[in-house]
């Protein structure tokens, strides 16, 4: 299996909102190098989804691993992303398509983002 990373935001009209989800791609790449990782877009933004994940079965990736970087699990993760990721698996039955949690319900994301905030009061201490 060759495993690739489809990383899903949300757009805006602003492109530079897209900045940390960019920089959260490069040290993954930088991390993992030779495993093909994609940045998508769920509207407002380019690539979408299926743009992304052509790509990565272009770059000849056997399975598909798509993560939502979203805070939580609302509609666009429990209804919008299972049906673009079904319409991909159904473009390409022979790659494996699995949809993760939303990166902000991981226990991890959520300590880091609570010591990120602890580090705001400590000086009041």
């Amino acid at each position: 299996m060759k495993p690739g990373l489809l990383l899903m935001a949300h757009g805006a009209r602003s492109p530079d909102w897209a900045a940390p989800f960019r920089d959260m791609a490069d040290r993954i790449r930088a991390a993992r190098a030779g495993v093909p990782v994609e940045l998508a877009f769920l509207e407002l933004m380019s690539p979408s989804l299926p743009e992304a994940g052509e790509r990565l079965v272009s770059a000849g990736c056997t399975s598909i691993e798509v993560l939502p970087l979203f805070l939580g699990g609302g509609g666009h993760v429990r209804r919008d992303l299972p049906q673009l990721v079904a319409e991909l698996q159904l473009r390409h039955p022979d790659v494996r398509c699995t949809l993760h949690t939303a990166i902000g319900e991981l226990d991890k994301v959520i300590q880091a983002m609570a010591d990120a905030a602890i580090t705001l009061i400590e000086p009041l201490k």
